[in-house]
């Protein structure tokens, strides 16, 4: 806070003292432990868990593949209406009849997005090179340089390690960090006790009015400095999902809180008495007999907080990953009890690059500090405009309730960015061109993504013209199960009548499988899998919507995938068996139509071709009718339709089915943009995204497909 400008007098101590007490007191405190920390989304914290539980209560998702079946699963808790909830409804209704507001919501998740993981590469730079700047005072003449090689190398090894730092690491965190706050702590009584408890006074807000009225711009430049007493707020919000709230809550109010008091408390007191030692007062202040153990504790310490805020992001980008706002990277989970704990390589190391650049550039801690606290106010404003709508939304808070908190920290934290601001030629400059950076490819990639799933929706085929492909083409139903994968979740994608034209010959049983994240962080097993039957019921041919939470582990083995695929899918026949025994053919839930007489073609061997002739050539069809009111057709004699309504013969067909073996027919697109698109269309789709999605994963890819069982259909689509 002093950087700029020296200390005047004892009166720009407590000024300073004064601003950090109560920044620590609103924004850690009051903000996020009291508050924010309530908004998780089922023990998942961050700026998309917030954005989730937004979309989970209101349409404004910029892609509609939401499917009104998703209501139903249990992570859903949506509230009973109410009289209260009027205002509720309002809101909901102007978010989702409004497409500005839902991409000026988009648009926000994104940059604060951008803004955290900035925090995540400032973070460790901002805490090693601080921790390590220690040696200008235990070791005299010692140069910078030294202090930039060592910083380099400590990172190094972190990030290094990064990857085997899981549970049984965490065991020697705690205690460490029980250690830092009891010194923290220890130290300010220290130097309270031989400075005086002239510091106190600063429990006085009006020693900051007296502050600001003395020199109100020196005061006003001070705030950039004084807001890194409330870094590290967002990280407590994000790795929420390793603790609970309550506990969070006790531990910083009865340890964090009263040991960052004292320290700046014996900070101040410090100053006071030695007004030209601002430069190192936190080392300076420790006793010579305890620096070198205090030195140790606090480098170990900034490591700490240093791989927090690296798993933080892994946090983060996991769930933008699932939410379809970044692309998709190869996730490790590195723990088998705890599915929170995850690696997420290529960040790692982009992060570790990313320090290391900031410590290189700058070279010192003024200047990665004013970066810092630009970083940690875009979140933080972000954090603040979510938490209001999920007020309004959701928890239902009186009106005066909702906009004291808006108006308050909104306030107070514009303050703040305008003071960084002011710094952003001594720094701030590097950091808001690599979150410019980071928005730009998260724009892109959702951009992309929403045209590509706009142009499947348009071009996928009707019910009407894939019945009458399979008799023009010959088609012929080959034993086993084909799984056909793509990313619509309503209707027949195109890629299968591309595939039925160019080799007319399909599986006994299809399955057009969508792998779909919701916004929720874990979906059950028992309702992971959603079916519909797609045309007649002697088609066999069916939909299925698999359902990941963003906490889910997707990294299935394909031999799990199609064994718990298989069950759902018996587990659905027999349902609908029940279902149409009782009459109940309105609670169906299904897209089934009314058989219609086909046209089969009877090739000289004897072969059946068409798509209503599903049938193993080990299996005859039952000549015995099954009456069923629900099925009864003019049909109902012809042994394929007497096959079809069959349980156990229908059972036995989807067994013999699985033993011949699956295939999965996998969509991988070419999205170009028209010849008529603006130039910068051209330039984000035939290259930025293209690049991201060749140099991505896909969520069936995650299963280790072998290659024998699988195929690819690739068809241009022009956005």
């Amino acid at each position: 806070m002093f950087n700029k400008y020296p200390i005047h007098g004892e009166e720009d101590v407590l000024g300073a003292l004064s601003l950090v007490l109560y920044t620590l007191i609103l924004m850690p405190l009051v903000k996020y432990v009291l508050v924010v920390l309530w908004a998780n989304d089922d023990g998942e914290g961050g700026i998309f868990a917030l954005y989730s539980l937004i979309c989970r209560n209101a349409k404004v998702s910029l892609i509609p593949n939401q499917v009104h079946s998703e209501k139903r699963m249990s992570s859903f808790r949506l509230k009973l209406p109410t009289p209260e909830l009027e205002r509720s409804i309002k809101v909901k209704e102007k978010l989702e009849s409004s497409l500005l507001l839902k991409k000026l919501l988009l648009g926000l998740v994104l940059y604060g997005t951008s803004m955290f993981i900035s925090n995540g590469v400032i973070t460790p730079a901002m805490s090693v090179l601080s921790a390590v700047s220690g040696l200008k005072v235990g070791i005299q003449n010692t140069s910078q340089d030294v202090v930039v090689m060592i910083s380099v190398a400590l990172l190094v090894i972190l990030f290094s390690l990064q990857r085997y730092a899981t549970s049984k690491v965490g065991f020697a965190l705690g205690p460490s960090l029980l250690v830092w706050f009891c010194c923290l702590g220890g130290i300010g009584l220290y130097n309270l006790s031989l400075y005086g408890p002239t510091a106190f006074k600063a429990f006085n807000p009006l020693y900051i009015i007296y502050y600001f009225g003395r020199n109100p711009f020196q005061a006003w430049l001070s705030l950039g400095g004084c807001l890194l007493c409330a870094t590290g707020s967002e990280a407590i919000f994000s790795n929420l999902c390793y603790f609970p709230v309550r506990y969070v809550q006790y531990m910083f109010v009865l340890l964090v809180l009263p040991c960052l008091v004292l320290a700046y408390l014996g900070q101040a007191a410090f100053l006071i008495a030695n007004p030209k030692s601002s430069e190192q007062v936190f080392f300076s202040s420790i006793p010579s007999g305890v620096f070198w153990p205090v030195f140790l504790v606090a480098n170990l310490a900034a490591l700490i907080a240093s791989r927090t805020m690296t798993v933080a992001i892994f946090q983060c980008l996991k769930q933008s990953i699932a939410l379809g706002c970044f692309p998709r990277l190869k996730i490790v989970h590195t723990s088998r009890k705890f599915m929170a704990k995850i690696y997420i390589p290529v960040v790692n190391w982009f992060l570790l690059a990313s320090c290391l650049g900031f410590i290189v550039l700058f070279r010192n801690i003024h200047d990665v500090g004013n970066a810092y606290a630009i970083a940690e106010l875009g979140v933080m404003i972000m954090a603040t405009v979510y938490v209001t709508i999920i007020m309004l939304l959701i928890w239902e808070f009186n009106i005066v309730k909702v906009l004291s908190f808006f108006i308050t920290f909104l306030f107070l934290e514009l303050i703040f960015f305008s003071s960084a601001l002011s710094s952003v030629g001594d720094g701030g400059w590097a950091l808001l061109i690599f979150a410019s950076v980071l928005l730009m490819i998260m724009f892109i990639w959702n951009y992309g993504s929403k045209l590509k799933y706009d142009s499947e929706v348009k071009q996928k085929l009707s019910k009407d013209l894939m019945r009458k492909l399979g008799p023009n083409l010959g088609t012929i139903r080959a034993p086993g199960l084909g799984l056909v994968c793509s990313d619509i979740v309503k209707g027949v994608p195109a890629i299968f009548g591309h595939f039925l034209t160019s080799l007319p010959a399909i599986h006994s049983i299809i399955v057009f499988v969508c792998i779909r994240n919701v916004p929720v962080p874990v979906v059950h097993q028992s309702e992971r899998f959603l079916f519909q039957r797609v045309c007649s019921r002697s088609y066999h041919m069916f939909r299925c919507i698999a359902r990941y939470g963003y906490k889910d582990k997707k990294q299935e083995h394909h031999s799990v995938f199609e064994r718990l695929l298989i069950e759902g899918l018996e587990k659905y026949i027999q349902r609908e068996a029940v279902e149409l025994s009782l009459q109940s053919e309105d609670d169906v839930d299904s897209d089934e139509e009314p058989p219609t007489p086909m046209k089969i073609i009877t090739a000289p061997n004897g072969s059946l071709y068409s798509l209503d002739v599903p049938l193993l050539a080990d299996y005859a069809p039952s000549t015995q009718v099954i009456p069923e009111a629900s099925c009864s057709t003019p049909l109902l004699h012809d042994p394929v339709l007497d096959y079809a309504q069959n349980l156990e013969l229908e059972l036995a067909f989807i067994k013999q089915s699985k033993q011949s073996g699956a295939v999965y027919l996998i969509d991988n697109p070419i999205i170009k943009a028209r010849k008529d698109s603006w130039f910068f269309k051209k330039l984000m789709i035939n290259y930025f995204f293209a690049f991201l999605r060749n140099n991505c994963r896909r969520a069936i890819m995650l299963m280790s497909i072998p290659h024998s069982n699988m195929m690819q259909v690739r068809m241009t689509s022009y956005v």
